[in-house]
């Protein structure tokens, strides 16, 4: 048997417990470290120096004091804290400190401070990095180097140091090494690693990271044709919409300018997926990204919806994920066009009056040809759930709403050369595919104001290009 015992001079437990690690280092089987001063405890002649931390690194200490028991090179048990009872079982000694209290509260370890594990775990070879290290010469900026580079969306990077990266891995507990996929257009693997890094240059928190890594996961989906929505001519970028209580978790923005700037989360989400694609993948605007004119949304586009109201059916759940579940739900959308019905007072009238500006998506006279999502602001909701309206009802209404017949909408009607086959001139049809209108709340009071995001073109092949949706997995 053998004792190993870790403590460190500044904490009280420690110097109680001096007469008791006295005692077992008497009994010729206790090896002390001390985490602060190696004098420490005089009584005893001192302790073995791990201010350098690696011992308890090694050992995964938590609290200390920490008594450890090896048996054969194996722990067969271990106490944090002093408590009596359990350092004599530990230790198999009895009349330990019987001058003691039963029970004293350790101290939080040194090892386990605010950025100590991810440095130690760098430093002691807990965590290795695969990434090629590049080195910054000392007259040089790292974030020119980034620009210069072209690592950066146009906007400042932050520096991928590996103790940032390893602060980013601590925000999940899948393994640095595992492959998420195969990202486009280079078709290159990507890891949990080269996501965290590219999640450091982003700006991300740790605990955002789940969730990038579920937008990552989503986009690969080969429903959701993320090659396509690279290389298109159209605006479209990736929309991130979040569910879930991971939104609260991290403080995402679903109230006042959701759809704006100002959130951490909201802005460095959406915008870690974008550099991912951009320097893993290869998608630089000007050569695979042929969007003629983009859109701002694709430096970064990502909000929570608001479920605040428990009535109101989340989209995630809507789309089939359990109540209560944490997931992301990916869009290939357009920018932001503002509605403004300030003068609807009934549910049907509003109805009536969102669907002419959802009618206006891709084209007016373009059917079953993009997808859009509606964002309803609180004042509307207001007045559908004023009406007993939920989400069912909302989407049954805006959906008869957004019938049109044939003949208005066909090529050459009304002089305008757009339109659909004129085949269908005896048809009535819908503005858009089934399932194609995603219905969000979110944004915040002050004014009867929605919001639509259009789609991709490619929604016309409903078949192929899809809303995808991934849960989010700590």
């Amino acid at each position: 048997m053998e004792l190993v015992a870790v403590v460190k001079r500044d904490c009280e437990t420690c110097q109680l417990v001096e007469p008791v690690l006295a005692a077992l280092r008497n009994a010729g089987s206790l090896t002390l470290y001390s985490q602060d001063d190696p004098d420490f405890p005089e009584s005893l002649g001192g302790a073995r120096d791990d201010t350098a931390l690696e011992q308890s690194w090694r050992l995964n200490i938590e609290t200390v004091p920490t008594l450890i028991r090896f048996d054969g090179g194996a722990e067969a048990g271990r106490i944090e804290g002093w408590d009596r009872a359990e350092w004599e079982r530990v230790s198999g000694m009895t009349g330990l400190g019987d001058a003691l209290p039963a029970f004293q509260p350790g101290c939080g370890s040194r090892s386990v401070e605010p950025g100590m594990p991810e440095r130690l775990a760098l430093r002691y070879g807990g965590l290795n990095l695969a990434a090629r290290a590049i080195e910054v010469p000392e007259l040089e900026d790292p974030i020119e180097m980034a620009f210069d580079r072209q690592w950066s969306d146009g906007l400042p990077v932050v520096p991928p140091t590996p103790l940032r990266v390893a602060r980013m891995l601590s925000g999940t507990s899948r393994k640095p090494d595992e492959i998420i996929g195969i990202i486009p257009p280079n078709l290159i693997e990507c890891t949990v690693e080269k996501a965290a890094i590219n999640a450091v240059m982003a700006g991300c928190r740790p605990d955002y990271f789940p969730v990038v890594l579920a937008v990552i996961e989503a986009a690969l989906k080969p429903e959701f044709s993320m090659h396509g929505l690279l290389c298109t001519l159209w605006f479209s970028g990736p929309v991130v919409i979040v569910n879930g209580p991971i939104t609260k978790r991290i403080g995402m923005n679903s109230k006042g300018n959701a759809l704006g700037q100002g959130n951490r989360a909201n802005a460095t989400i959406g915008r870690a997926f974008q550099l991912l694609i951009r320097n893993i993948g290869g998608g630089l605007p000007g050569a695979i990204d042929r969007s003629v004119l983009g859109n701002p949304g694709k430096y970064t586009f990502c909000f929570a919806e608001d479920e605040d109201d428990p009535d109101w059916v989340p989209l995630n759940v809507s789309r089939g994920a359990p109540d209560g579940s944490s997931s992301v739900t990916l869009f290939h959308g357009d920018g932001v066009q503002g509605v403004m019905a300030w003068t609807s007072r009934t549910a049907e009238e509003l109805s009536q009056s969102l669907a002419m500006a959802l009618w206006s998506v891709c084209h007016p006279k373009l059917c079953e040809w993009s997808n859009a999502i509606l964002v309803l602001s609180p004042e509307h909701y207001g007045i559908y759930r004023t009406a007993g309206w939920g989400r069912a009802e909302i989407e049954d209404s805006l959906w008869q709403a957004l019938k049109r017949p044939g003949k208005d909408v066909i090529e050459g009607a009304h002089g305008v050369a757009e339109g659909i086959d004129p085949a269908r001139a005896d048809e009535i049809v819908n503005k858009f595919n089934d399932g194609g209108l995603l219905v969000v709340r979110a944004g915040g009071e002050g004014g009867g104001m929605s919001a639509v995001i259009g789609g991709w073109t490619a929604h016309r092949r409903a078949d192929e290009v899809q809303t995808v949706s991934q849960e989010v997995t700590l």
